[in-house]
């Protein structure tokens, strides 16, 4: 690398760590906001189309998929979870 080379940029994470525990904070870019907002979107989606009273375990599959899917997104493009104290 030579002098010339600017450094590189720090990679920015969708998701940061929360500053208390264990996990992820608010967003921090717009495509996290997406992101949470399509999941929460989406979440309303088994109520209205599978009720949990008719099809229960098709309701709880369709929930813990997306919540799967959810987490799997905060940990590729989120700062890396450990336990913070403060």
């Amino acid at each position: 690398m030579s002098s010339e080379d600017p450094p590189h940029p720090k990679p920015r994470h969708w998701f940061p760590a929360k500053t208390y525990g264990w996990g992820w904070g608010l967003p921090s870019t717009w495509q996290a906001w997406v992101v949470l907002g399509g999941y929460v979107g989406l979440l309303i989606g088994p109520c209205v189309l599978v009720p949990a009273d008719r099809h229960p375990n098709w309701f709880w599959a369709g929930f813990g998929t997306l919540i799967a899917t959810f987490i799997v997104i905060c940990w590729w493009k989120g700062e890396p979870p450990r336990w913070r104290w403060g």
